[in-house]
């Protein structure tokens, strides 16, 4: 149950409304990438997701369908048993052509899938075991590390997999304190198997995050509708509008909401003040090179064993073992 922030007046989601306001009241605003993920924006980031111009799943999907032995044979090395646990677990469009594997192989495993969106976990232990029959499924419905930590020093070795290019969300340095903070959940001889989206063609990318249809858009616009419903907040969609960049140099895409007019903005019983032209940053997709990834693993104290590219080469699922 959400702990709720009380007043004379209302009451708000004590989290979600104190983060944003921290964001807004902030220079440059900004706002965190977990609250997209309401009932909308899960509805409309599947939508995303099959977006012609959205390479990204059909690449990682490629991967799934075509070298699931490859990441099998990896996983499951001597045979012990192993918790699969996956970080932002969404639809497990990609995950559930291995969890079907390591099923056919009787592979002694728990699928632990970990998702902040309450409504994508209530769907995953609804039809997965009909779609899965024999699969172990113990959904945790919370943020990455309160979950992990329900998870840690129980003996049992730990495969995560953090896919969709999530690791993306976040600019470099961020990345790299994930990583370290992910790394001190587990044990030497734990795995992460971890997307990364590769630097490619400047207009592929951009075009990815700014689609014809607008879906990006308003998958970005969502949220402030969620702060208007749930936080009292009184933002004027039309006077906002989604806009995206891409810098090749740096490898960092990200995404804004412009305000149209100069205006003020009620959220609670707070008023934040934008000028015309100013932005929320809303986020960041962030795009590596080979290198790059195992310099990430190597400074995160993981030892990168493997690659898996789809055809095209433009996205890699990582295989990283812990140091011993």
């Amino acid at each position: 149950m959400i702990s709720m922030l009380a007043d004379n007046k209302t009451t708000y989601p004590k989290q979600f409304y104190a983060d944003a306001l921290a964001g807004l009241t902030t220079y440059p605003k900004q706002l965190p990438v977990k609250y997209f993920y309401d009932a909308e924006g899960d509805r409309l980031f599947q939508q995303i997701m099959n977006c012609p111009e959205y390479y990204v799943t059909d690449c990682e999907l490629e991967i799934f369908t075509q070298q699931t032995g490859v990441m099998a044979d990896h996983i499951i090395r001597g045979g012990e048993p192993f918790d699969l646990i996956e970080l932002g677990a969404g639809d497990c469009t990609k995950s559930r052509h291995l969890l079907s594997l390591l099923l056919a192989t009787d592979t002694n495993f728990i699928y632990k899938p970990i998702d902040i969106s309450t409504s994508t976990i209530q769907f995953l232990e609804t039809t997965l075991p009909i779609d899965l029959p024999g699969l172990r499924l113990i959904g945790m419905n919370g943020d990455y590390f309160d979950m992990l930590a329900q998870t840690a020093g129980n003996g049992t070795r730990k495969v995560v997999l953090c896919l969709g290019a999530n690791i993306g969300n976040m600019p470099v340095a961020e990345a790299q304190d994930f990583c370290i903070k992910l790394r001190s959940y587990l044990s030497p001889g734990d795995m992460v198997i971890i997307g990364f989206d590769l630097k490619k063609d400047p207009h592929l990318i951009r075009a990815a995050y700014d689609d014809e249809q607008g879906i990006t858009a308003r998958f970005n616009l969502n949220l402030l509708s969620r702060m208007n419903r749930d936080l009292g907040a009184d933002f004027d969609l039309g006077q906002f509008k989604h806009y995206c960049i891409y810098d090749p140099a740096s490898g960092a895409c990200k995404s804004y909401l412009i305000s149209l007019e100069k205006q003020r903005v009620k959220i609670g019983d707070e008023i934040i003040a934008f000028q015309k032209n100013e932005y929320i940053w809303m986020e960041i997709s962030q795009k590596y090179d080979l290198a790059e990834v195992d310099e990430l693993a190597v400074s995160s104290g993981f030892t990168p064993v493997k690659h898996l590219l789809d055809s095209k080469e433009w996205f890699t699922d990582a295989i990283w073992t812990v140091k011993q």
